[in-house]
C-alpha cells in the first residue's frame, strides 16, 4: 500500500519539527555548559549559569515536551490521522 500524498506531507512535517525542537535541546544541554563562563552575572541571588543549568534547562525541556504534544495534536488532526473520542 503506498502512502498518501497527504501523509507524506504528515510526516515530513513531524520531522521538521522534531529536527528543530531536538536542535533546541542541543543548544540548551551544550551550549549553555560550554558557554557558561561567559554568563558570569548573577540572577536571583545565583551565577546565571548555575541557574539555567539547574532550573532553566528543565524550564526549556518540560516548554519543547508541550509544545510538540499540542502541535502533534493539531497535525494529527489536520491531516486526518487523529485518535478517535469516545
Amino acid at each position: 500500500m503506498q502512502p498518501t500524498e497527504s501523509h507524506r506531507r504528515y510526516w515530513r512535517k513531524n520531522l521538521v519539527v522534531t529536527a528543530v525542537l531536538l536542535l533546541i535541546w542541543f543548544a540548551v544541554t551544550f551550549g549553555v555548559s560550554y558557554f557558561a563562563r561567559a554568563l558570569s552575572f548573577t540572577f536571583l541571588g545565583w551565577p546565571f549559569s548555575f541557574w539555567v543549568g539547574a532550573q532553566g534547562a528543565l524550564l526549556v525541556y518540560c516548554l519543547i515536551i508541550g509544545f510538540y504534544a499540542w502541535y502533534m495534536n493539531r497535525l494529527d488532526i489536520a491531516h486526518d490521522v487523529a485518535d478517535e473520542e469516545d
